[in-house]
C-alpha cells in the first residue's frame, strides 16, 4: 500500500488531494506524470531499486528504466555504483533548483537561435498569396498557467485603448503573482476589472484605482473568467477536468464571442459596486 492507491478505503487516500495539487506542480516545469510519481515516491520511501520503483507504481519495467533516466537527466535523481543500483530523490529545494536552471538553459538557447530560426524561414519562398490584411475569425487552446499567462502578457503590451478583466478571486490572484495589474493601471489603456473577491484578497487592488474596479454583487454567480482587448481578442478560462487539475483556456478574435461576452461585462459592471479605499 502506498501513497497513490486511489481506493478511497485505502488509508493512504487522504494524500490523493496532496498528490495531486503536486502533480499539477510540477507539470508546470514540464514534469510528466509518472516521472512525479517516481520522484515523490524515492522522495518519501527513500532509495530504491528500478525493480521496487516498478512493482510499487505499477509500471511497465521499460518505461520505470526510461523514467528514472529522465530523471537523472534533470538532475532530480541519483544513482549509486552499487550492486544492486539504488536511486534516490534529490530533496525537494535542490531539485527545484535544478529545473529551474535547466529551464534558464533552455530559454537563453532558444533566444541565441531565434536569428538563425528567422534565417532559415525567410530562406523559404512563400506559395500563396493571400492578403496580410484577411481578417478570419480564429481561436487557440491554450494549455498550462505559462502558455495562457504569455498570451495574456502579449495582449496587453498590443492593447491600444482598453483591457477589462472578469475573474473570481482566484483568477486574480494569479494576474497579481504575475505582475499584470499594476503595469495595465500605469498605462494610458483604460481598464476595467470585474471580481468577486473578498475582502482577504483585496490587496491585490492596493495599487490600482480603484475607480477601475467593481465587486460583482454576492448574489451573483461567478463561475468564469475572461479577458478582452481592444474589442478585438478575448480569451476565456474553462474549468480544469476532473481527471486532470490543469489550467486551460480559449483564445478567439470571433467578433460574435467578444461583442457577447462584452456585453455581459458592461452589464455586470453597471450592476456592481465599486471597492471602497
Amino acid at each position: 500500500m502506498i501513497i497513490f492507491d486511489n481506493n478511497p478505503d485505502s488509508i493512504s487516500y487522504e494524500h490523493k488531494k496532496a498528490i495531486d495539487d503536486l502533480l499539477d506542480q510540477f507539470s508546470k516545469f514540464g514534469i510528466s506524470p509518472n516521472q512525479s510519481k517516481v520522484y515523490i515516491y524515492l522522495g518519501k520511501y527513500g532509495s530504491k531499486t528500478a525493480p521496487d520503483v516498478c512493482r510499487a507504481l505499477r509500471l511497465p519495467r521499460t518505461e520505470t528504466y526510461r523514467l528514472l533516466t529522465t530523471l537523472q537527466n534533470r538532475g532530480v535523481v541519483e544513482a549509486t555504483f552499487q550492486h544492486p543500483i539504488m536511486f534516490s530523490s534529490l530533496p525537494l529545494e535542490k531539485a527545484i533548483k535544478s529545473m529551474l536552471d535547466m529551464e534558464k538553459d533552455r530559454i537563453r538557447n532558444l533566444e541565441a537561435q531565434k536569428d538563425e530560426i528567422f534565417k532559415i524561414w525567410d530562406s523559404i519562398p512563400t506559395f500563396h498569396n493571400e492578403p496580410d490584411v484577411q481578417k478570419d475569425d480564429k481561436f487557440q487552446i491554450l494549455k498550462g498557467q505559462n502558455q495562457i499567462l504569455g498570451k495574456i502578457n502579449d495582449m496587453i503590451i498590443n492593447t491600444k485603448k482598453e483591457f477589462l478583466i472578469a475573474g473570481n478571486e482566484q483568477d486574480l490572484l494569479k494576474f497579481y503573482h504575475a505582475n499584470f495589474l499594476e503595469p495595465l493601471d500605469k498605462s494610458d489603456i483604460k481598464l476595467k476589472v470585474l471580481t468577486n473577491s473578498s475582502e482577504r484578497t483585496l490587496y491585490v487592488f492596493d495599487d490600482i484605482d480603484r475607480n477601475k474596479v467593481k465587486k460583482i454583487p454576492s448574489s451573483t454567480n461567478c463561475p468564469y473568467c475572461f479577458v478582452i482587448k481592444d474589442s478585438e481578442e478575448i480569451i476565456i478560462f474553462t474549468k480544469p477536468s476532473k481527471s486532470r487539475n490543469e489550467t486551460t483556456a480559449m483564445w478567439t478574435n470571433s467578433e460574435a464571442m467578444v461583442y457577447s461576452n462584452k456585453l455581459l461585462f458592461n452589464l455586470l459592471w453597471s450592476k456592481s459596486k465599486s471597492i471602497p479605499l
